[in-house]
């Protein structure tokens, strides 16, 4: 959890590495970013 003046990136990358793999990922715009699909591509 994160103040709401904290971006959601900040939560989004440091759960990023501790969720499974998935056939599909549901995101806004807002996290349309290299950086953060990436290791996603990368996990399958």
């Amino acid at each position: 959890m994160t103040t709401g003046q904290v971006s959601n990136y900040t939560g989004a990358s440091v759960l990023q590495d501790s969720l499974p793999a998935a056939q599909w990922m549901l995101g806004d715009r807002g996290y349309d970013a290299d950086w953060f699909r990436d290791p996603w591509k990368r996990k399958g």
